[in-house]
């Protein structure tokens, strides 16, 4: 879909409806919002403190000082574009943050990165710091609900391929940039997006810099668009469009326009899902199916296979090459790896980040090679995530058990306490103080506008 010359391109009706609306949000859109913004601040304070990626501060300290933007995990601060970096890649590093299920978009790794980050630089409030976050998201979501499952099909990640577009958004907003320069940062934003499946071979780390990446992309494309680069205002459509060349799906546009008129009469962020376990969002509704089937008394010593119907869509996420999933290269590797992680949750009787960290072997890995798969074709596989499975007992019987979606999405939403409770324990384990933590939670939940000056400087004691 190109459009008649004088019919906006897509970029410019969606900055039109952000900007008309930013500020002028629902309050349940906010409270949304202040909910997974905190959950994605526990999950990458943890990460600056434990996980695969800790040390990547060293950037800023070696590097990029004298910004204004909180880094995660230290007393530094850094520019909005390099705090983003910093930041989004701890939230991604543990596959513990938040996900759009039909869109497939890990929107705060991106997003709760630049929001912060540019808030923070331009003094902007914690009010409008929310509303961009907010609009961001359902940007991002729009555009992966514009074409499902297309991205990733053709080997990226949606996140980091879609994630600059927003990201930029988000910037424009918060720096109250005219509408032509926010339409030229949107197409400057169309040369930036990336983030392949390639890291599967071998289980690199470089998947939890993607997102941040994207925010960090779009960051700059703004700055770019600030400074007077101009970008195509049609990035999004025809031959040379982002959907043309990035999903190989010519009608996505038209979707996308459909979607974008529903903006600020449909909200999706409230339908995002939480993780309450750090691996692999696909993998979740299996690690719930066996679960069902182990409450019943079963005991790791008691199974002697399972066999799992995987949704073609999810397949060389979690299953490709299943000889190499069955055997993870690397404990971060097996984050994505469907038979190892149920295994985990067999033998030590839940998935804890504990499983992501232990070397591979033992009992989990003697009962991930004994489990097979095959390739299920009408699971409903990406609008939901699904699972089915058999467990074959020692004894000779056989115990199917089944999840039609996975916890946490529009149809089973994780309760905001739970929500809280996860944040609260990630925001201790990265080595808060109780009242740093009670801070933080403050700031975002209970304040009427978040205080960021008090925000960051609760944030930065992670890890100190």
């Amino acid at each position: 879909m190109t459009g008649p010359a004088d019919t906006p391109g897509l970029t410019t009706d969606l900055v039109r409806r952000a900007r008309a609306l930013h500020g002028r949000l629902p309050d349940h859109v906010m409270a949304s919002a202040r909910l997974h913004l905190l959950d994605a601040l526990g999950v990458g304070a943890l990460g600056a403190r434990s996980g695969p990626l800790r040390g990547l501060d060293r950037i800023v300290t070696e590097a990029h000082t004298g910004g204004r933007s909180t880094v995660l995990g230290s007393s530094a601060t850094a520019p909005a574009s390099v705090a983003a970096l910093v930041n989004g890649s701890y939230m991604h590093s543990l596959e513990f943050d938040d996900t759009h299920v039909a869109s497939v978009m890990h929107g705060s790794a991106t997003l709760a990165a630049a929001a912060l980050a540019v808030a923070e630089e331009v003094g902007a409030t914690g009010t409008a710091m929310l509303s961009a976050y907010a609009l961001g998201w359902e940007a991002i979501i729009r555009m992966g609900l514009a074409s499902p499952g297309t991205l990733q099909a053709r080997g990226f990640q949606t996140t980091s391929a879609a994630g600059p577009f927003a990201a930029s958004l988000v910037s424009s907003l918060l720096h109250d940039d005219a509408e032509q320069v926010a339409v030229d940062a949107l197409g400057i934003a169309g040369s930036m997006p990336g983030g392949t499946f390639a890291f599967l071979a071998d289980g690199d780390t470089i998947k939890a810099g993607q997102p941040a990446w994207a925010a960090h992309s779009g960051l700059w494309a703004a700055e770019l668009a600030r400074a007077g680069m101009t970008g195509p205002s049609r990035v999004l459509e025809g031959d040379l469009g982002f959907f043309s060349l990035y999903a190989g799906d010519a009608d996505a546009p038209a979707r996308l326009a459909d979607e974008l008129t529903t903006l600020g009469e449909r909200w999706h962020l409230p339908d995002a899902a939480f993780k309450m376990i750090p691996c692999c969002h696909f993998i979740h509704p299996f690690v719930e199916a066996l679960g069902l089937v182990m409450d019943d008394a079963v005991e790791a010593a008691d199974i002697a296979s399972i066999h799992c119907h995987v949704p073609r869509g999810a397949l060389p996420i979690i299953a490709d090459p299943w000889s190499g999933r069955q055997s993870p290269k690397t404990p971060h590797d097996a984050r994505w790896s469907l038979p190892y992680v149920l295994a985990g949750r067999a033998v030590d009787g839940r998935v804890g980040l504990d499983l992501f960290s232990e070397p591979i072997g033992g009992e989990r890995l003697d009962l991930s090679r004994r489990i097979t798969h095959e390739v299920w074709d009408d699971s409903g596989f990406p609008a939901r995530f699904p699972a089915r499975l058999r467990v074959t007992l020692t004894d000779g019987r056989s115990v199917d058990a089944a999840v039609d979606d996975v916890l946490g999405g529009a149809g089973r939403p994780v309760p905001a306490g739970d929500v809280l409770d996860k944040a609260r324990a990630n925001l201790a384990a990265a080595g808060l103080a109780d009242d740093r933590v009670d801070q933080v939670v403050a700031e975002l939940i209970d304040a009427a506008a978040p205080d960021l000056a008090r925000l960051g400087q609760a944030l930065g004691a992670a890890g100190g």
